[in-house]
């Protein structure tokens, strides 16, 4: 198999974790560009997104929720998604949620550093960073996980929050108001499957 990915993409991440977490071995990783339309992505997913998960009978996964729920049914370690029941629902809501956050964050992104100065949008800017703290306030109120076995939802959220320091820090100040949250994420980022796919 072959994961094609850039290395600081959330959404990328969110499956080199789950890939660590899964002890899954004899994926090549391959890293590329989305930005630059390479055409071995392009071929892999006509999106030019990553992740992007090539099977061994050449068949494509796509996008990393689909991935990450296929990387799950791998391997030997504890399963991240629940099976059936109100604790699924959970996960993937959670999961959700930090999907959007990351989307949200990558809008932020490129709206400050791919746009000329002059063709930024503040009203998009200033609402973007609206939803981010809305989203934070919201994994703040619910941040009661902290002694559950990791899932799904714990690595997606994780991901997106080291995301929101990577892109997005000098517009949203998350911790201030979020120490159960922020005391969480320490701990969690220094998890092995977190350190060892820290963007360099």
């Amino acid at each position: 198999m072959k994961l094609f990915y850039s290395p600081t993409s959330p959404f990328a991440r969110k499956v080199r974790v789950v890939m660590a977490e899964r002890q899954l071995g004899g994926i090549e990783l391959v890293t590329v560009s989305p930005f630059d339309l390479p055409p071995q992505l392009l071929a892999a997913n006509p999106l030019s997104k990553v992740p992007a998960l090539l099977l061994s009978d050449g068949s494509v996964l796509y996008d990393s929720p689909v991935i990450c729920e296929y990387l799950d049914g791998l391997g030997l370690a504890p399963a991240l998604i629940p099976p059936a029941g109100p604790a699924r629902w959970t996960v993937q809501r959670r999961h959700a949620l930090a999907d959007g956050l990351m989307d949200t964050t990558l809008s932020l992104a490129i709206e400050e550093n791919r746009r000329p100065e002059n063709e930024r949008s503040p009203q998009w800017i200033n609402r973007w960073g609206a939803t981010i703290r809305r989203t934070v306030d919201a994994l703040e109120q619910e941040c009661d996980w902290s002694g559950d076995p990791v899932d799904m939802g714990q690595i997606a959220i994780a991901c997106a929050l080291a995301y929101l320091d990577l892109r997005a820090a000098a517009h949203v100040t998350w911790r201030a108001g979020a120490p159960q949250l922020s005391e969480w994420f320490a701990a969690f980022a220094r998890r092995p499957s977190m350190q060892t796919t820290i963007p360099a």
